[in-house]
């Protein structure tokens, strides 16, 4: 099944901290200089490949000779305004020395949660793509909050795998692989060769972050594969200290784990909506309108118990079943406190209850994405 990425002809590859910098103490020129080799092997070969790319705070602490990562926020994203401005100039300049040009895209998941910029997104990275060159994605750490004490670039790969309909995300890290149990703890860890993303089994023997200079750790590697899979693409999680590991994994040698992406490609708009990873609000539902929702029907106040969050028309929720466990999101016609007035009601009864009717559905089964 390593066919799945030997044809793959769209990529985005993931490099982490660890693969891109000499332990902290600033960026691995070399480093950096063979994965410009590889992927210009790649690109020669008429794949499109998208970059995703850790280092800027590490770079940034470098250089301002810090020699453990801070915990302010405006520590990080002082140390990452410093770092990305090295991080950028060393992939222009090795991969100058092929002949291709670099982008640098700067993205938070703001970004891609607003509907115009994410269409915005695409269209740069597709025009890029188009003209040969290599986006070089990070997140915009120098402007984010919470993402930079809970955000990844595993996360970001896959959302950006899914924003441009790759057929592959490659996770490149210090780990080997996903294995059955943390092998730093536990002799008797496998490694998973081969499998489906879709396996929540999967969650449970991910372990933590393998370094300080990591954010992530398998789990965020793991559910990156979950969410990449959604447009169809299939993840690899693979060690990059191997030589050539990039080249050997898209020539279908069988290194790392790789997970299948079990289910077809939603569209465009759809997973833009499963991609969103902060919602406005809740609506939980009966057990009638679960499975009318799991069978492909839109979700009518009738089947809501109760509203949580304060939003208005045309955010993004999330739809829970009687369990409190996600079952789907999307986007909702009515505001908080209108869909609380109409949760239990019929929908005949929307304009006695609220004075007029927009739509007859608190949310419409095309605006509906189940998780």
């Amino acid at each position: 099944m390593r066919e799945n990425i030997r044809n793959a002809r769209r990529l985005v590859v993931k490099v982490g901290s660890a693969l891109v910098t000499n332990n902290g103490q600033g960026l691995d020129l070399d480093a950096i200089a063979d994965w410009a080799r590889q992927i210009a092997l790649l690109r020669a070969d008429g794949r499109e490949i998208l970059m995703v790319s850790s280092g800027a705070i590490a770079a940034g602490m470098q250089r301002l000779g810090w020699k453990t990562r801070p915990h302010e926020t405006h520590a990080l994203q002082a140390a990452a305004a410093v770092g990305q401005m090295g991080l950028a100039q060393a992939y222009e300049g090795a991969f100058a020395k092929h002949g291709l040009t670099t982008a640098q895209i700067l993205l938070t998941h703001a970004d891609l949660a607003d509907r115009l910029r994410y269409l915005n997104a695409r269209s740069a990275l597709s025009t890029l793509l188009s003209l040969g060159a290599i986006p070089v994605i990070n997140e915009n750490d120098t402007v984010v909050t919470d993402e930079i004490k809970f955000g990844d670039n595993d996360t970001l790969g896959a959302l950006v795998a899914n924003l441009i309909e790759a057929d592959a995300l490659i996770i490149l890290t210090d780990q080997q692989g996903l294995y059955t149990a943390d092998p730093r703890s536990n002799a008797d860890a496998v490694l998973v060769s081969e499998g489906y993303a879709s396996n929540k089994n999967y969650e449970a023997m991910a372990g933590g972050a393998g370094s300080t200079l990591s954010r992530g750790g398998m789990i965020t590697k793991v559910r990156a594969a979950q969410r990449a899979a959604r447009s169809g693409a299939h993840t690899i999680i693979a060690s990059g200290h191997q030589e050539n590991a990039l080249l050997r994994l898209v020539d279908g040698e069988a290194l790392g784990t790789l997970l299948h992406a079990s289910e077809g490609r939603l569209a465009s708009r759809k997973q833009w909506l499963a991609d969103h990873l902060q919602l406005a609000g809740g609506l939980i539902v009966d057990s009638g309108a679960e499975k009318a929702l799991r069978e492909g029907a839109s979700l009518l106040p009738i089947g809501v118990r109760r509203v949580s969050g304060d939003f208005e028309r045309g955010s993004v929720v999330s739809c829970l079943n009687e369990a409190q466990q996600e079952i789907g999101r999307g986007l909702v016609n009515y505001s908080a406190m209108e869909a609380r007035k109409l949760a239990g009601h019929p929908s005949a009864s929307i304009e006695a209850l609220l004075g007029y009717i927009d739509e007859p559905e608190l949310i419409h089964r095309d605006n509906l994405v189940i998780i």
